[in-house]
């Protein structure tokens, strides 16, 4: 079950990701289905696997793993300065706020949210494609899942 998990972050997030997000400690529960579901360090959530496509959602510990080993920008979307506070405590981040952007993410992805220093606030769902982010003055660019500070 643990090398299905690495294939999935593999794919999601690039080759590699697997192994830096469940070292070989990691644990997991399946479903009642009997389908890999949560992958634990510990008693601490690292990733959930969604039911309706079988990809990853991340929790702040799988989203800093990542964040440690791909380089900027990549996943990532960066916040402009006074909106960083207000995604750190679990915001959504704004079309309005965003300061720059990977042209590799699509919408529907799971991403990284970081401030200019490239600090990871938050990680979410991309709801707006790149373009898209820095173009659009409404709306939400990423529907923030899981914050630095909560």
């Amino acid at each position: 079950m643990l090398k299905r998990a690495r294939i999935i972050a593999d794919y999601q997030f690039g080759r590699g990701a697997g192994e830096a997000l469940f070292p070989d400690d990691t644990t997991y529960s399946l479903s009642k289905t009997r389908r890999l579901r949560y992958l634990y360090s510990g008693k601490e959530r690292i990733a959930t696997v969604r039911a309706s496509d079988n990809l990853l959602t991340l929790s702040m510990l799988g989203a800093g793993r990542l964040h440690s080993i791909l380089p900027s920008p990549r996943l990532r979307v960066v916040a402009m300065e006074d909106a960083a506070p207000f995604v750190a405590k679990g915001g959504n981040l704004f079309a309005k706020h965003v300061l720059s952007v990977d042209p590799e993410i699509r919408a529907g992805e799971e991403v990284l949210v970081v401030d200019a220093q490239d600090r990871l606030l938050a990680t979410g769902t991309a709801i707006l494609a790149p373009e898209e982010m820095l173009q659009i003055k409404r709306g939400i660019a990423v529907a923030a899942r899981k914050a630095a500070e909560h």
